[in-house]
């Protein structure tokens, strides 16, 4: 005799018009991409081409867009510090066109080196004395989605700063007022 599995029933098919609800009441909370709307729904117990009829419908009538949802969702991420490369990779996963990917990065217009720079001073108090140091900031800033130039960029402007401030010590002071 086999047992009865548990988890999740299989969910009971959806009539359209209580599919359609569904929809709205989920854009109503959050923008959602239609990847992800259509994602739902089907979950849901609708069948895929119905799912991508009301899908569709909605985005005729303005309820669902996936340029508003790249656009809110750049916006929020440029925000947390995330850069191109993770927003640009978040937004493919959830179905959006690479196209309105690419307008929502140049519609915010943000200082990507200016964002990696703030990230950078937030998340370390002092700058790296050693080559560890240095790879582990490289590594924390790329993971955030950041191109290898712009974290290059702020690394080497920090060590170029740093290699300005006299190092510590009398030898300084000597090294300063000999004029050979």
């Amino acid at each position: 005799m086999e047992k009865p599995r548990r988890g999740r029933k299989p969910p009971a098919p959806l009539a359209p018009e209580a599919a359609r609800e569904r929809a709205l009441r989920a854009l109503g909370r959050r923008e959602h991409s239609a990847r992800e709307l259509t994602r739902k729904l089907t979950h849901d117990g609708l069948d895929q081409a119905h799912a991508s009829e009301i899908v569709g419908e909605l985005s005729e009538s303005g309820w669902q867009s996936d340029q508003r949802y790249a656009g809110l969702l750049t916006r929020s991420r440029i925000a947390q510090g995330y850069g191109p490369l993770r927003i640009r990779a978040e937004l493919s996963s959830r179905g959006v066109d690479e196209a309105l990917i690419r307008a929502a990065l140049d519609d915010a217009e943000p200082d990507w080196l200016d964002i990696v720079r703030r990230l950078h001073d937030r998340r370390f108090n002092r700058p790296a004395s050693t080559p560890k140091e240095r790879a582990s900031r490289y590594r924390y800033l790329a993971a955030r989605g950041f191109t290898s130039s712009q974290v290059a960029t702020v690394l080497g402007t920090v060590v170029e700063h740093d290699e300005a401030l006299p190092p510590d010590g009398d030898d300084a002071a000597d090294d300063a007022g000999d004029p050979s």
